[in-house]
């Protein structure tokens, strides 16, 4: 929300006065004194007048989370162990997760309580890439990396994927990087070829790769680098 308007909506101001505080540098954004009346306002903004308060905010988070195998990428579920009970208590509260993983499905995953920034990160209109390594029962043939590269047509969204990056590593093990999050996408496109994926483990999201260290169920926070990166 602009300044203006989150000023505005207050009982205590209206549009002559969030004018006049604006233009006297009186009012803060983060501790920084601000008159710019276009200056977008979130819920994790600290935005003050003088020395009262009017927004408290609250911190973001974005964390990094190796996923294990046999884990529900949600936030609860009454069979199943979730992705949100590998953290601690005082964490969790309002988290999302940026990119969910099939239960058996390990690697990368990201928990934030930031809806834009994760809308970034996601979305198919941004096209970041999202990169996993595979392994299926049956040899991958060579002839997949230009069907990977063409798309395929999934007839129950009516929608044709868009090109996919293939690099074959070895008989029944490759890279593939995609830009699209579509259901049981890389299933599906192997399905293709009648080879089951046996193995599935994300390696990036965008410019943000599983940090090595991190064993399944342990997590870190992101860099300013990292979040930045999106």
């Amino acid at each position: 929300m602009r300044l203006d308007r989150f000023l505005g909506n207050l009982p205590c101001y209206n549009r002559q006065q969030v004018r006049l505080l604006l233009a006297q540098g009186r009012v803060r954004v983060d501790g920084v004194a601000t008159a710019d009346p276009l200056l977008e306002v979130r819920e994790f903004s600290r935005v003050a007048v003088d020395e009262q308060v009017l927004q408290a905010g609250h911190p973001a988070r974005y964390l990094m989370l190796h996923k294990p195998s046999g884990c529900v990428s949600a936030t609860q579920d009454p069979q199943h162990r979730t992705v949100l009970d590998l953290l601690p208590a005082a964490l969790r509260d309002e988290l999302h997760i940026a990119g969910r993983l099939d239960y058996n499905t390990t690697g990368l995953m990201i928990l934030t309580n930031d809806g834009q920034w994760s809308r970034r990160l996601t979305q198919p209109k941004t096209k970041q890439p999202k990169t996993y390594l595979v392994h299926t029962e049956d040899e991958i043939g060579a002839h997949y990396v230009e069907r990977f590269r063409e798309g395929f047509y999934f007839a129950f969204e009516d929608l044709t994927t868009l090109p996919a990056q293939l690099d074959i590593l070895g008989p029944r093990s490759a890279r593939l990087t995609i830009v699209e999050g579509r259901y049981h996408q890389v299933k599906r496109m192997f399905g293709h070829f009648q080879n089951k994926v046996v193995a599935l483990h994300r390696e990036s999201m965008g410019s943000i790769t599983l940090d090595p260290i991190l064993h399944p169920g342990e997590f870190r926070a992101l860099t300013d680098a990292e979040i930045a990166s999106v």
